[in-house]
């Protein structure tokens, strides 16, 4: 048995995979374009051609395949194996056989693997590494990836204090418990989420009704409402950072913040777009 497998067993990891999987059906060249349109606006680049792409943690494969469609060179690697299928079969259905796109299992933890993997242009982790069980060594490991001059764009969790603490409880519960409870926790933290939007909406004299938003949801990186709330509410192990502790960490890295989009003090993640400069 995997290591993988035992702590899926042991109700210690949340099983990404099985929720992309499910997520792939929704697949379309929308999505796609939406999740196109992110990178080119976070990385300030119109086009990835000519350039290496390694996306640590590639969950469903979205991302991976938006920056091939950009021209990127794109190494893809996930912990989960059904994460790693999942990727594999978006390759299969819009990049057959193509020697471009190389997908495979690893860990973000693993050094002697990243140091196998080389340096590339664009390296980028995309709501992954606070998801590892120890997200400062995997900072500390896939900056090393990253060719001089090159980017990292990182999204981490929002450390809320007292709020993130309790929302590790949740999801240690969630991991821990049979499916038909894992549902309840899913359905009673969703009902907990758009009763604050719908009081928020009615103080702002807007429709108090969530539908519209859902219907937005689509152009945030080509994501769903339905499958980012499982994310979200599973996602376990769960650590979170602040911007400031990530900023310098990098800094002392010799990186330059190029880019920063927080959710202001709030639930979800920090984005950074930091660039390797020449030592």
């Amino acid at each position: 048995m995997s290591d993988w497998e035992q702590e899926i067993l042991d109700g210690k990891r949340f099983e990404f995979g099985a929720n992309w999987s499910a997520f792939l059906d929704t697949v379309d060249e929308s999505r796609i374009e939406q999740s196109r349109r992110g990178l080119r606006a976070s990385l300030g680049l119109d086009s990835l051609e000519g350039l290496t792409f390694l996306d640590v943690g590639c969950g469903s494969g979205l991302h991976s395949l938006a920056a091939r469609s950009m021209g990127a060179k794109v190494h893809s690697f996930d912990y989960d194996p059904k994460s790693v299928a999942c990727a594999e079969e978006l390759r299969r259905r819009y990049f057959p056989d193509d020697p471009d796109w190389k997908i495979e299992r690893g860990s973000a933890l693993d050094a002697d693997y990243l140091e196998g993997l080389g340096a590339h242009d664009i390296v980028y982790s995309w709501g992954v590494l606070h998801h590892t069980g120890d997200m400062w060594r995997a900072l500390e490991l896939v900056e090393r990836n990253v060719a001089e001059g090159g980017r990292l764009f990182l999204a981490l969790y929002n450390d809320q204090g007292m709020p993130s603490r309790v929302w590790t409880q949740v999801k240690r519960a969630y991991v821990a418990s049979p499916k038909p409870l894992k549902l309840a926790i899913t359905l009673m933290s969703g009902a907990y989420f758009e009763s604050r939007g719908v009081a928020a909406r009615v103080l702002r004299r807007e429709n108090p009704l969530p539908f519209e938003k859902w219907a937005q949801k689509k152009q945030d990186r080509g994501m769903t409402v339905w499958y980012d709330l499982v994310d979200w509410v599973g996602g376990y192990p769960f650590e979170v950072s602040k911007p400031d502790a990530i900023f310098e960490h990098f800094k002392a890295k010799g990186y330059r913040l190029e880019h920063l989009r927080t959710c202001q003090g709030g639930l979800g993640c920090n984005e950074y777009v930091f660039i390797r400069t020449p030592r």
